[in-house]
């Protein structure tokens, strides 16, 4: 068996010691088809970081982020600065209170971001013409070059993060992880806790 199959594999006997409970739980998914999402017990071996998801989706992020914040360097943006550019760039959001939404980043936050971005030349700020209490937001042509570069490096990293992953793993991982977000947002979620 080649190394990719051999990585592609997995297996009960996969999962560390350390995370018993979550093997335990995974084991046992099977027979708890009528009770669902119950795969963590409240215990250290449960939660360890190796078969935490929350702990490893975050640490994925953090990767990527790194690689990406590394690649734009150059362009003079940060890792606060590079993602207002693109959304700016490649989306109809015209405003910081919509890229503050979009972005997932507190207000305050976004117009310090937006400050900067504006110092370095990569947007211009206008009142609108229709309310003037709404400031629109316009990438200048440099700004606009700036998105522009920062895209190859956005998908350069994410192919460096999924190297040797098939076709079929990147869409069942981009399903699960939808699932997860999807789950997260219901709030019609009554379900009865596991524990």
């Amino acid at each position: 068996m080649d190394k990719k199959a051999a990585a592609r594999k997995t297996k009960k006997a996969d999962i560390p010691a350390s995370g018993k409970g979550v093997a335990r739980s995974l084991s046992a998914g099977k027979a708890r088809a009528a009770d669902p999402a119950c795969f963590y017990e409240p215990n250290a071996d449960s939660l360890c970081e190796e078969n935490n998801a929350g702990h490893l989706i975050k640490n994925v992020y953090i990767s990527l982020s790194r690689m990406i914040d590394q690649g734009v360097a150059p362009l003079g943006l940060t890792a606060m600065q590079w993602r207002p550019l693109v959304i700016l760039r490649y989306t109809d959001v015209d405003t910081s209170a919509e890229l503050s939404r979009k972005g997932n980043v507190d207000t305050g936050a976004m117009t310090r971001t937006l400050d900067r971005l504006e110092a370095k030349g990569f947007i211009t700020r206008h009142r609108s013409e229709k309310d003037r209490r709404i400031v629109k937001l316009t990438l200048t042509s440099s700004g606009r070059q700036a998105a522009d570069a920062t895209l190859p490096v956005v998908a350069q990293s994410l192919n460096s993060h999924l190297k040797d992953f098939s076709a079929h793993e990147l869409k069942t991982l981009l399903n699960l992880l939808q699932r997860m977000i999807a789950n997260g947002l219901d709030p019609q979620d009554t379900s009865t806790p596991c524990l």
